[in-house]
């Protein structure tokens, strides 16, 4: 079966259109909202980024439940019920008016964005690629970086020319006639003639997985989990919170347009080191990838600590917007390689959850620091520290048998790093 008949490519597709969606209306489109109901009804930012913060929250609880909901009514419904979720909580947006309606509309969206997530993206993929599932991973989610490189100013210049409401009810429903039929068209179950099955241990595998019941409180306290879901969740905080205060930090010393000028090169950085890990991703350990990602922003960071010049923020700046999009790419990709197929779904929902819950509290908590210590500098060194310590934390790799389950898979992915 040539790559371009095989429909797996036509679910990456769908997969891209989601999260390029998913990434313009729940995960740039806050901040956004968040300027916008500033400047129409004179609200304070405190009160309605209070909303974000529940936002996130809400939605990382609701994404420890998407494995479970996709397995029981599938991912077609499940993906549809979502993006209608989503569209209607943005659009109510445009209707508030009190600070309750937005955190009303905000607690709807997280649903919405627990169905659209990368948890999401990744379940999609799974069921359809194995030997490039990274490649496939990593071309779908670039979709949330164009969601931020042309979704995202698209939504400013509606707001702009429209307003507001008419904006949100636009995009919201383009979101909708978009993404509701090509799910209905494109997401099914693959026939056993499609699958890219590449050893016949990756199938035994799969098949004893089915026969052992899911613990995920046993799951989430092994330290398989932890060495994954702990460093990506310390790497989300801080790249998070870095992006969230790029602008205040680069002003200053460069001025607001030069630092946008920074904020467009570190996301255009994003594609691209997405894109290109994927390239090779498949064919490495994906826990000594996670370690070259964190080294490579922590080399970022060092950069922009140390030397002040315009040439230095620019390359600090594109070295951790290399490591971005790796970040939500690469922990279902070591899901894959260590836990069992059958369960990959509610493992990686697991671990997005997780490390939503911490980046969560990344842009509120460096914030802090940086009025605690009068500048941007702790606030820098308290992200190195973090990436630091996520680069050591992925390689403590738990010794066979530690989990369960595993044994067969484990040989698959042995052979195929060995060539």
């Amino acid at each position: 079966m040539v790559q371009g008949s095989y429909h797996g490519w036509r679910v990456v597709l769908v997969a891209f259109l989601l999260a390029f969606f998913a990434w313009a209306l729940g995960f740039y489109g806050p901040g956004i909202y968040l300027a916008a109901l500033r400047d129409l009804h004179g609200w304070s930012i405190a009160s309605i980024s209070s909303a974000i913060t529940l936002y996130y929250l809400a939605g990382g609880v609701a994404i420890l439940s998407l494995g479970s909901l996709m397995e029981r009514f599938g991912q077609r419904r499940v993906v549809a019920a979502g993006t209608l979720i989503m569209a209607a909580g943005v659009s109510s947006l445009g209707l508030a008016a009190e600070p309750w309606h937005v955190y009303a509309g905000f607690l709807v969206m997280s649903l919405g964005w627990a169905c659209m997530s990368g948890a999401a993206v990744n379940a999609i993929i799974a069921v359809w690629f194995d030997r490039r599932r990274g490649l496939a991973v990593s071309l779908a989610l670039n979709g949330a970086s164009f969601g931020g490189v042309a979704g995202a100013p698209l939504l400013i210049m509606l707001i702009e020319a429209a307003g507001f409401a008419t904006a949100v009810l636009v995009v919201s429903t383009a979101a909708v006639l978009t993404l509701v039929p090509a799910v209905a068209l494109v997401l099914r179950p693959p026939q056993p003639r499609e699958l890219e099955v590449e050893c016949r241990e990756v199938a035994a595998s799969e098949r004893a997985a089915m026969e052992i019941p899911w613990q995920g409180g046993k799951v989430f306290a092994s330290a398989r989990f932890q060495t994954v879901a702990v460093p990506f969740a310390l790497g989300l905080f801080a790249q998070v919170g870095f992006l969230t205060h790029q602008v205040a930090f680069l002003s200053p010393r460069i001025g607001v347009a030069a630092a946008g000028w920074a904020v467009s090169l570190t996301t255009t950085a994003a594609i691209a080191g997405r894109l290109g890990t994927g390239l090779f991703v498949d064919r490495i350990d994906p826990r000594t990838a996670a370690c070259g990602n964190f080294l490579v922003q922590s080399a970022g960071l060092i950069l922009l600590l140390a030397v002040d010049a315009r040439w230095a923020l620019y390359t600090g700046c594109l070295l951790v917007g290399l490591g971005v999009g790796n970040l939500i790419s690469l922990p279902p990709l070591v899901v894959q390689r260590e836990f069992p197929a059958a369960h990959f779904a509610r493992v990686v929902g697991m671990m997005v959850g997780f490390n939503q819950f911490a980046f969560a509290f990344g842009p509120g908590g460096l914030g802090i620091l940086r009025d605690w210590s009068g500048s941007y500098d702790a606030v820098l060194m308290v992200c190195l520290g973090l990436e630091i310590l996520a680069a050591a934390i992925v390689l403590r790799r738990p010794k066979p048998g530690v989990d369960t389950d595993r044994g067969v898979h484990e040989e698959c992915a042995r052979s195929r790093l060995n060539g």
